[in-house]
């Protein structure tokens, strides 16, 4: 039990309004927003960005800055209100009585500091306890978040670890004094889905064994609905339903909600027959809200003249565990209507070989000591002996974790990198050995690129029109300046986006319209292969369909080759028609999108499918949680890559692991893997994904 007992709600927040006042106006960011969090409980706060998930917490902490203010309701943390304390009492809160943690670990850990220096400080602080009582307290706590080696951690500094260590140790800080309330915003975005499960897992054993109560921030559904008791789903400033996980979810009363859910792939969701419906129209800014129900303009029952006359409270619906909805028809709607029928769309037919890699190798010399002129030198094996083709109008997915080599053969084939072995042949030609500097316009068009972060690959200071016409211009398309601009529209009108926008500035744009001109530029020499490094996951759930299903009518239109590197295997399902899976700069695993989400799979790919949190609670998992990080490529493990992290590798005989790198064997037509395991154990792995029966 936690040593900060207390009876009633640890978090009570009843209907908060927060703005922030600029010199031109007051913007309301959160308005009539009530939440519970009883003890012990886990509420997760789901949204999209910009809805006031984070205004929230930092409401919470009382930490708004210079230009937000709390302008209606309160905020009372086990029974106290948080907005009349002074200074001196939030100071002997925070920190010790709520802790938050952030998005990005580094932001929360002092660089120059080691690890057991900045965790003693909390308690030390805090409790006021001795050096040798808090070092005792801060090796606990990194045994606790499951770190190896816990006297080596807390000697280290951050740099040292990679960022799902660090993220460990920012949860044991902010556990060092045992708070009775922890707030975590979006915790896991920047890690890979295997860490991210495996600190899920964590947080939710800590949160049971310190009795701590939670408010879990993130867009995820499917991380809300395997960490948290509660949801309370966020639209534009206001919550428009709260309940239980399964009443939300099951049973969910608010057409936002629903539209959500109709916009992330979960099983069944397929390309062609059953697409992703995304919501229509754009997030309404702060300062344009419409008049009533704010997800109005975008909602399919929308009804004018009562929907938009006036605000709408949040109101209970009976007989449930405290779900409200914030919808005034609520009543009416047939929650169980199926959707509205989509659009099917016919399968393009895959076409010739258009890419072949063979033997594919990439290896870096780095000095082993480059910082004080170290003479010897090492290899990192970035990529090894990769071969694989990819068909006209197909979408190869790649996955993997960070470091297994999914973006250094990107680079390759885009000649940003030359191969240190093997061959790249692009439509008949041999392409490794020849850098981008040295290939012709038409060579460069060929291969594009879409990456992960739009905000980063438009020049701030030219409009949307000029750098699609930059781009025809380097690929010389067009006759003259008047037949670039005409091709410009035109490939607006591909991307769905108003013709009006070329004269448009990046800053103007949302994540998902920048994402799509990123995406009208890769496709304006007409590509024969693009490949799509990440290109949603930057973007909110509500866009991601819109922006994946764009993808694929460009495909079906254009015939191009498309290579979709992710760790979502979500999408990739949805997505892909063949799936190759890499780890330390190995293909494991390749087949069609069938072959490798059934049973048999490599070792690494049923570890990578049961880490994937999936927004459906008829899911039934195989939970296998991958202990320790992936090794270094300068470094690599004899025999299989992954035989350090595998839970199958006591099956194989007499070391065999350790020793060999596997074969690859073929288990179906198109189907390979490169594992030790025997025929009988194959065939005795099960589905790590299936649907319970109602």
């Amino acid at each position: 039990m936690s040593k900060w007992d207390f009876d009633g709600p640890i978090l009570e927040i009843d209907r908060l309004s927060i703005s922030f006042f600029t010199r031109l106006r007051e913007i309301p960011a959160v308005m009539d927003f009530s939440c519970i969090v009883q003890p012990g409980e886990a509420m997760g706060l789901v949204g999209e960005s910009g809805c006031g998930k984070s205004t929230v917490a930092l409401g919470v902490m009382q930490d708004l800055g210079v230009n937000g203010r709390i302008v209606g309701g309160s905020i009372k943390f086990k029974g106290r209100d948080l907005g009349q304390m002074t200074e001196a009492e939030l100071r002997g809160v925070r920190g010790s009585e709520i802790a938050m943690i952030y998005q990005e670990p580094m932001a929360s850990l002092n660089p120059a500091m080691k690890i057991g220096k900045q965790l003693m400080e909390v308690p030390m602080i805090h409790e006021g306890i001795g050096a040798a009582e808090a070092h005792a307290r801060a090796l606990e706590v990194v045994t606790d978040v499951k770190l190896p080696d816990p006297e080596r951690i807390l000697k280290s500094y951050p740099h040292q670890l990679s960022g799902g260590q660090q993220q460990r140790i920012v949860i044991a800080m902010a556990l060092m004094s045992k708070p009775a309330l922890l707030i975590l915003d979006e915790p896991t975005t920047a890690l890979d889905v295997t860490v991210e499960a495996s600190v899920v897992q964590l947080v939710k054993d800590l949160g049971k064994k310190y009795g701590t109560s939670m408010l879990f921030i993130s867009h995820n559904l499917g991380l809300v609905l395997e960490t948290c008791d509660r949801i309370c789903v966020m639209y534009s400033g206001e919550a428009v339903e709260t309940g239980s996980i399964k009443d939300v979810f099951d049973k969910m009363q608010h057409p936002y909600t629903q539209a959500l859910f109709r916009s992330i792939p979960l099983p069944g969701a397929d390309k062609n027959l059953h697409p992703l419906v995304a919501i229509p129209g754009n997030f309404p800014l702060p300062h344009e809200r419409p008049d009533g129900c704010n997800f109005g303009p975008r909602c399919d029952y929308f009804e004018a003249g009562r929907c938009d006359a006036a605000d709408i409270p949040m109101q209970d619906i009976a007989g449930e565990d405290r779900h409200g909805t914030r919808c005034l028809k609520y009543t009416e709607i047939d929650w169980h209507a199926p959707v509205a029928a989509t659009i099917k769309r016919e399968k393009a037919p895959i076409g010739e070989v258009v890419l072949r890699m063979d033997n594919l190798k990439k290896y870096y010399e780095v000095a082993a000591n480059a910082l004080f002129g170290g003479s010897e030198t090492k290899v990192v094996k970035a990529n090894e002996s990769l071969s694989f083709e990819a068909r006209e109008s197909e979408t190869l997915a790649i996955v993997g974790e960070s470091g297994c080599g999914k973006s250094t053969f990107a680079k390759v084939l885009m000649g940003l990198e030359t191969a240190t072995e093997g061959r790249i042949i692009l439509d008949g030609r041999e392409i490794q050995d020849i850098p981008i500097q040295k290939r012709d316009p038409a060579m460069i068009a060929d291969a594009q690129m879409v990456f992960q972060n739009p905000f980063d690959t438009l020049n701030p200071s030219m409009s949307v029109g000029r750098q699609i016409i930059r781009a025809l211009e380097v690929f010389k398309i067009g006759k003259n300046d008047a037949d670039r601009r005409e091709r410009m529209l035109h490939l607006l009108d591909l991307v769905k986006l108003p013709r009006a926008f070329a004269t448009r500035m990046p800053r103007q744009l949302s994540g998902g319209q920048k994402q799509r001109v990123g995406i009208a530029r890769a496709f304006a020499g007409g590509a024969r292969i693009v490949i799509a490094d990440e290109p949603v996951s930057a973007l909110d759930v509500s866009v991601q369909a819109a922006v994946t299903d764009l993808l694929m009518d460009i495909q079906r239109r254009e015939k191009t080759t498309l290579l979709f590197i992710s760790h979502d295997l979500s999408i990739v399902r949805y997505l892909s028609d063949r799936v190759m899976v890499m780890y330390l700069g190995h293909v494991v695993e390749l087949g069609t999108t069938e072959q490798v989400f059934s049973p048999p799979y490599h070792p690494y790919t049923e570890a990578l499918l049961s880490a994937v949190p999936i927004a459906d609670t008829r899911v039934v998992k195989q939970h296998i949680v991958l202990e320790g990080d992936i090794p270094s490529a300068m470094n690599p493990p004899p025999g299989c890559p992954f035989q350090t992290r595998c839970h199958w590798k006591s099956k194989v005989p007499g070391g065999l692991c350790e020793r060999e790198l596997p074969p690859v064997r073929q288990l179906a037509e198109g189907h390979q893997i490169k594992c030790h395991l025997s025929d009988q154990h194959l065939a005795e792995m099960q589905p790590v994904i299936r649907i319970a029966a109602e």
